[in-house]
């Protein structure tokens, strides 16, 4: 069927639309990038746009020398793979047994969950509870606290209500257990929605940095996003390149935030493009009921 005069104008303005929306959302990202290869002089001359001038990776030279780094960054990487875990468990598992309307207290329980988006206890409670659990310097003071998204155990609780019910009554009568049907029946059926909770809760946990700030005093306890937070505040002070070259302290004190922000995104971008058919798909679904 030929197309419209009205329809192909339409599509030209829409793609022009959208590449500049493209262009829009990516240029602050490039830039930084650029900044993060350039050399100090064009970077305060603000010469640096989408393309290095300059190119220096000296910062970066600085940064991967640094075993702390390496050791911050595996700390990162720990407290990322555990605390996701541990949130999808207790997400998958929570936001199946609320999809049951035939739960005694259901509501209860999901106005309970709700309350506390709200509401929480403060950032002095909550410090002296972890402390009165002795969970200072310990991983269970990161990953254990915001274990569980109520927002996230929300979207999930509703992708749980789109599944057909005759799937799992098909499956007891056929003699599998409420676990069984959970495992063999509803989380191979939820692939979509596991991905996307995945990322949400892997990027929170990766970006996190305030409650390693505030729960541990050893640096080799860090995440990443503390070392990298510390370096940018120290890049700023005579005594945090004292055995540096003059040039080299004023080629890190210029680029040192662009570096920073592209070492903390880039295992995330790495590995976006894999789960983002999963993202779309996933968010889709839990928004639709039966």
């Amino acid at each position: 069927m030929e197309k419209s005069k009205g329809y192909r104008i339409f599509t030209v303005f829409n793609t022009i639309i959208l590449v500049v929306i493209v262009f829009v959302t990516l240029f602050p990202f490039l830039n930084v990038v650029a900044q993060s290869f350039s050399s100090e002089g064009y970077i305060n001359a603000g010469k640096v746009s989408l393309i290095p001038r300059g190119f220096n990776i000296n910062t970066y030279k600085i940064v991967a020398a640094d075993k702390m780094f390496w050791i911050n960054y595996k700390n990162t990487v720990l407290y990322t793979v555990l605390g996701t875990a541990i949130s999808m468990v207790l997400t998958t598992m929570f936001a199946y047994v609320l999809s049951k309307k035939h739960l005694m207290g259901q509501k209860f329980f999901i106005t309970f969950a709700v309350f506390t988006m709200f509401f929480n206890g403060g950032l002095i409670p909550n410090y002296v509870l972890i402390r009165s659990l002795g969970w200072l310097n310990e991983i269970w003071a990161v990953v254990v606290p915001g274990a569980l998204s109520v927002y996230n155990m929300l979207i999930m609780k509703a992708f749980f209500e789109s599944l057909p019910d005759s799937l799992e009554e098909a499956a007891a009568i056929d003699g599998l257990s409420t676990y069984g049907i959970f495992l063999k029946i509803v989380l191979p059926l939820s692939k979509p929605i596991i991905a996307t909770m995945i990322l949400f809760y892997a990027v929170a946990y990766w970006n996190s940095w305030f409650s390693a700030f505030l729960y541990f005093d050893k640096r080799e306890l860090f995440p990443v996003t503390v070392y990298l937070r510390n370096m940018v505040k120290g890049a700023t002070t005579a005594q945090s390149t004292g055995g540096m070259s003059s040039d080299n302290a004023q080629q890190v004190r210029s680029n040192i935030k662009a570096v920073t922000m592209v070492l903390s995104v880039l295992p995330i971008l790495t590995v976006y493009p894999f789960v983002q058919k999963y993202f779309v798909s996933g968010i889709m679904l839990g928004s639709v009921k039966q």
